[in-house]
């Protein structure tokens, strides 16, 4: 039996969009790593980054625990966790060479150090897992556990899907790492090894009610240009109903939570599916109000029915533009035609809908930007996401733009919104833009009642003149000379 303490490296201090935002979730995946390590018989620990101050408490954990592992396994389904952020590289190097420091053997799994594993080799990791990285963790613990004291050159030998000093074994992307089995037990992930009441007391106090996450699957089977790193490679993994409606039961009975938000890329994905989960989750009486993210082509009127009989709540559909060629350079799949009815259709059976909207991307031109307005004004979503295309590693719009990336390869916080390849616009074009669309969905939601009328809603011929006025100086800016051109 090992001593094996998990971490991640998401401190919500380090992010004040997200800090202000006040929506902290416990990291699902190190919890089902955690939970995973604990079933093979170790004693596991667990140190949450997500409420912490910074890396000085992990240093007394290190103290307390004194482990034989030290495993930093970041957690896949949260998305600020895909996109890198440079501020939690840093927080991660820092407790890996604590942790290389105090002893420990250190590994360390995730979207960042897959791209990057030189980074946190040296600051002392023993090995990178690369992906997923669940078969080759367990192979190295088993051997670690055999023999503590094993060289890392004998404790990687013939694994794939790792990284050293100076070497990468990489994972054949068709055949990614085997995933453990399903949860044979609602406990699962490592639910008791969280602070639950630290989560609960951010909610109330910002929000009046508190959510709990959960996960029905992993991945997603789609082909989408700039999404997400191939962590899980391309394969849709899908939990049994059954499971996910026991898990949802436990949470209720052990918790409380008022809400959950499913953090899968897609839930459900079939109409059948999401039947079958709404009929077990009725019978043990363990539906709790749910936000799930989906594609807009896969709202049929079947599906949003059964949404609403599994109590959704609220739907976040990845429109991304109201521009076809924009989705078409994506090669998004979905349709700006298929958004139209898949809002109506949930909208019909009392299910909010929101939107992630994505500027900015590869010759992106004014229309675009105007027919995704008409999008969200003619659809009238409760809610809207709005960033910037973001190259992240591993994906094929990567590839298109890595000759255009500077000094910025990593946004340092996630409300940056800077423009790291050469785009069409500014980036301060382009957080105004986003602040308009935002204050065009409070005005819609003001003029239906949904929303009182607050500081950042304009009336709409307020909005017109600010739009006019906005479209107008980046015309005058982009009739300087290059030479000439600086700040409006």
């Amino acid at each position: 039996m090992l001593s094996v303490l998990v971490a991640h490296s998401y401190f919500l201090e380090f992010d004040q969009k997200q800090r202000a935002r006040a929506k902290p979730y416990p990291p699902l995946a190190t919890l089902q790593v955690a939970a995973m390590l604990r079933d093979l018989g170790h004693r596991v620990s667990l140190f949450d980054a997500m409420l912490a101050a910074g890396p000085d408490q992990y240093a007394d954990q290190l103290v307390a625990s004194q482990p034989q592992v030290a495993l930093f396994y970041e957690d896949n389904y949260n998305f600020l966790t895909k996109m890198c952020l440079g501020r939690m590289r840093q927080a991660a190097c820092e407790m890996i060479a604590r942790a290389r420091l105090a002893g420990a053997r250190v590994l360390v799994a995730g979207s960042d150090a897959s791209d990057a594993p030189e980074a946190y080799l040296a600051s002392g990791a023993h090995a990178v897992l690369i992906g997923e990285g669940l078969a080759t963790l367990r192979a190295i613990v088993d051997r670690l556990a055999a023999d503590p004291h094993l060289p890392v050159a004998e404790l990687t030998a013939g694994l794939a899907g790792v990284a050293l000093p100076g070497t990468v074994r990489k994972v054949d992307p068709a055949r990614p790492a085997m995933l453990p089995p399903e949860p044979r037990h609602p406990e699962r992930p490592a639910w008791d090894l969280v602070s639950i009441e630290g989560y609960r007391a951010v909610w109330d106090n910002a929000h009046g009610f508190f959510s709990l996450n959960m996960a029905a699957s992993r991945g997603c089977s789609f082909r989408c240009n700039w999404c997400a790193k191939p962590i899980w490679g391309s394969q849709y993994l899908q939990r049994s109903p059954t499971d996910v409606a026991t898990e949802m039961t436990y949470l209720k009975r052990a918790f409380r939570p008022d809400h959950v938000w499913f953090a899968d890329d897609i839930f459900g994905f079939r109409a059948d599916w999401v039947e079958a989960f709404a009929a077990a989750v009725r019978e043990t009486d363990g539906s709790i109000p749910f936000t799930i993210q989906t594609r807009a082509d896969l709202v049929s009127a079947r599906m949003a029915r059964a949404l609403r009989d599994a109590g959704c709540a609220e739907v976040w559909i990845g429109a991304e533009s109201g521009s076809q060629r924009v989705l078409d350079a994506m090669n998004k799949g979905p349709r700006v035609e298929d958004v139209r009815p898949a809002r109506a259709r949930l909208q019909a059976e009392n299910i909010r809908v929101g939107y992630f909207i994505q500027l900015g991307y590869l010759h992106e031109q004014l229309d675009d930007i105007l027919a995704t307005r008409e999008l969200i004004e003619s659809t009238q979503p409760d809610d809207i996401g709005v960033s910037v295309s973001y190259p992240l590693p591993g994906t094929r719009f990567y590839e298109m733009v890595k000759e255009q990336l500077r000094h910025k390869t990593h946004w340092d916080e996630s409300n940056d919104l800077d423009m790291m390849f050469e785009g069409t616009y500014r980036s301060d074009f382009y957080r105004k833009v986003r602040d308009l669309l935002h204050e065009q969905v409070d005005h819609a939601a003001v003029h239906r009642g949904q929303r009182a009328h607050g500081p950042r809603q304009a009336d709409q011929r307020d909005l017109q003149r600010r739009w006019g006025r906005l479209l107008a100086q980046e015309h005058e800016y982009r009739q300087r000379p290059q030479a000439l051109r600086g700040a409006i």
